[in-house]
């Protein structure tokens, strides 16, 4: 009988997936597969994690969550050298990731998971100790995620974030960036830049037309210093999920590695989770995990 780890947060998406547990136990019991429940807490320990794996022994890990879960179980897969493949059932205010790469948590993903059907995706690498598998950003809007009311963010979803986000506009101030792509110095006055390894980003479907999963390039996009009118223009589209990489307001380009500077005072944020100050120095880890599919 193969077995599946299941880890859970119990809270992502209004706490709905609770109540799904026992059917989804019960879908992969009709294809011979043992489930283990694993529920995170907020000060989850990897170690804990890891002693869960190692009793356990199954063949695989699923993570039904938002991007925070899915972010530690990516990297407790990566930091304890886990040769297991990782499935995805979207539970989070934004499943936008999951879509990307046509997940979906119905009969098909369940009979995908059971056949062993997988595919390898890179992975984002911030400092040579955290990978991410979405986003890395910093700047204006990149507190948004944790400045939404948790229950206004849970009753309307990425319209909280979009609702938020229009809101700060007149708050927004530039900062000056340097950034060293592949060994080419380019400086850049932006509200905010984001460093994508998929085209999907919290709510918004595709940022930038050249991003792919599995290409082994990163996508740097910032959003320059602006008038407020064709900052608000722009902040609609991009949270509106349309491509802006052309766009006369964008500075972009792709990279297989990222160091970038400023004389600011910076906090990253990584797959919505507060993440290192700058300077950051990002790679990426080409086909770095295997995921169901």
């Amino acid at each position: 009988m193969k077995k599946i780890l299941l880890v859970y947060n119990p809270v992502s998406g209004n706490a709905k997936f609770k109540s799904r547990l026992d059917e989804i136990i019960a879908a992969f019991q009709r294809r011979n597969i043992l489930i283990a429940p694993y529920r995170t807490s907020q000060n989850e320990s990897a170690r804990n994690f890891a002693e869960c794996v190692r009793e356990f022994k199954p063949h695989g890990i699923i993570s039904a969550g938002g991007y925070g879960t899915l972010h530690a179980v990516i990297n407790w897969v990566k930091k304890f050298q886990l040769d297991l493949p990782v499935g995805i059932i979207g539970s989070g205010t934004s499943n936008d990731f999951a879509t990307h790469l046509k997940i979906s948590d119905g009969e098909n993903y369940f009979d995908a998971v059971a056949q062993g059907r997988t595919r390898y995706i890179d992975l984002g690498l911030m400092n040579g100790r955290e990978y991410f598998v979405n986003v890395a950003s910093a700047g204006a809007l990149t507190s948004i995620a944790h400045e939404v009311d948790a229950r206004q963010k849970n009753s309307l979803g990425k319209v909280a974030y979009y609702i938020h986000g229009l809101g700060e506009i007149p708050k927004f101030k530039s900062v000056p960036l340097k950034i060293l792509a592949d060994g080419k110095n380019f400086s850049v006055d932006a509200f905010l830049f984001l460093v994508l390894n998929s085209p999907a980003v919290a709510g918004m479907k595709k940022v930038v037309n050249a991003a792919q999963i599995d290409d082994g390039k990163l996508d740097f996009i910032a959003i320059k210093k602006s008038s407020p009118r064709s900052l608000f223009t722009l902040t609609k589209k991009i949270l509106s999920g349309n491509c802006v990489d052309d766009e006369p307001n964008i500075f972009y380009v792709q990279a297989k590695s990222f160091e970038i500077t400023s004389t600011a005072e910076l906090i990253s944020d990584v797959d919505g989770e507060l993440g290192d100050a700058l300077p950051l120095q990002i790679e990426c880890v080409h086909n770095a995990v295997e995921i169901f599919s």
